[in-house]
């Protein structure tokens, strides 16, 4: 679910299987990334799964650093995703977001090869586009609250909104 000109490109690692069975982003019961977008402001209510076409009528849009669903993130190999970020990279210079946001920092060391990468705004970019890593909503990731999430998504609407 990508376009032109986004404001912000959200990422996540690779489709779970539930996703996959539905073709919805983070469709899994229990994870946080919805819930979290809407306590950031990046939406005006809690959107479903089932509603992330309405993404795009608010400047954003989600796609994945590697395709393949699997149960767990840990399934996926270094290759997949190191091509998934060259891969990802491509997509990014074509749709030219303001903001590609990574969720979860694993994925984004990884697939960029960034071993030191922290949570927030990075100093590569990709062309004229921000990265900025966020933390992974899932349920597993349970030293991130949903309202320290919130605060991390808030602080790249806010970039996203401000002038540039």
């Amino acid at each position: 679910m990508v376009a032109d000109g986004l404001r912000v490109l959200f990422c996540g690692i690779n489709p779970g299987l539930m996703s996959a069975a539905t073709g919805h982003h983070f469709a899994r019961p229990g994870n946080r990334f919805w819930p979290v977008l809407h306590l950031s402001g990046f939406t005006p209510r809690l959107l479903r799964p089932a509603e992330q076409q309405e993404l795009l009528s608010y400047g954003l849009g989600i796609t994945n650093v590697v395709a393949r669903a699997t149960a767990r993130a840990d399934e996926l190999t270094a290759e997949e995703y190191i091509e998934g970020g060259r891969l990802l990279a491509e997509k990014v210079t074509r749709l030219r977001p303001r903001w590609l946001a990574v969720v979860g920092v694993t994925a984004y060391r990884a697939a960029f090869a960034d071993r030191t990468a922290k949570v927030g705004p990075q100093e590569r970019t990709i062309g004229d586009t921000g990265i900025w890593v966020l933390p992974n909503p899932s349920g597993l990731n349970a030293h991130w609250t949903p309202a320290t999430m919130a605060e991390e998504f808030r602080r790249l609407r806010e970039a996203a909104d401000g002038p540039g």
